[in-house]
């Protein structure tokens, strides 16, 4: 599975599903989220246990608000609609591996 892109409108969809959720809150500009992209994509890949998901914090401004984004890139891990695991900036795969578990 790929990294879905994720809006205001369709983010009760994924977040409410069977799935966890990894939310990789981040913007285009952003050098620190591009470093983490290719990770998530590769996660995305490897892990169809989870759902992998992206929020362009530029696009989508209420999201951000909503889980208080106040740096990027932000990823948040999701279960059963609750926020369990979240970090702030770049991190190894093996660090987000970790945040999952």
């Amino acid at each position: 599975m790929s990294v879905i892109n994720v809006s205001y409108l369709n983010f009760d969809e994924i977040a409410g599903g069977n799935k966890p959720v990894l939310l990789d809150f981040s913007a285009v500009w952003c050098g620190p989220c591009r470093m983490v992209a290719p990770i998530l994509e590769e996660i995305s890949e490897e892990r169809d246990d989870i759902i992998v998901g992206k929020i362009d914090v530029d696009d989508e401004p209420e999201l951000a608000s909503r889980f208080g984004v106040v740096s990027i890139p932000m990823l948040v891990y999701m279960k059963d609609g609750k926020v369990v695991a979240q970090s702030v900036g770049a991190r190894p795969k093996a660090q987000i591996l970790d945040m999952l578990n």
